[in-house]
């Protein structure tokens, strides 16, 4: 079993105005998900002006919805009416192949 077989995908679309708050509000990210145990990777994208994304993976089915119950998912929901065009559209995804270096 692969300890980053279990990912989430979130594309998360700003309100124009709130871009810079949304990069804010991602890179001040890292350090909660850094206290989560079983995340084993965790990425904040940026695709264009106002689209952003979260890659992260985990060893098993509890750490993804650990992830999903945690701090980064509540103040993200907390304020994305007031950040996002839209609804965070999170998938969940399957890892076939990862590579991990130490």
């Amino acid at each position: 079993m692969s300890e980053s077989e279990y990912a989430l995908q979130a594309t998360l679309e700003a309100k124009p105005e709130k871009a810079e708050e949304v990069e804010e509000f991602l890179e001040s990210a890292l350090p909660m998900a850094e206290d989560e145990e079983k995340t084993t990777t965790w990425f904040a994208l940026r695709f264009d002006d106002t689209t952003f994304g979260i890659f992260d993976t985990f060893p098993d089915e509890d750490g993804r919805q650990a992830h999903l119950d945690g701090e980064i998912a509540e103040q993200l929901m907390a304020n994305a009416d007031e950040l996002l065009a839209e609804e965070p559209q999170i998938e969940e995804v399957d890892v076939l192949a990862a590579k991990h270096s130490g």
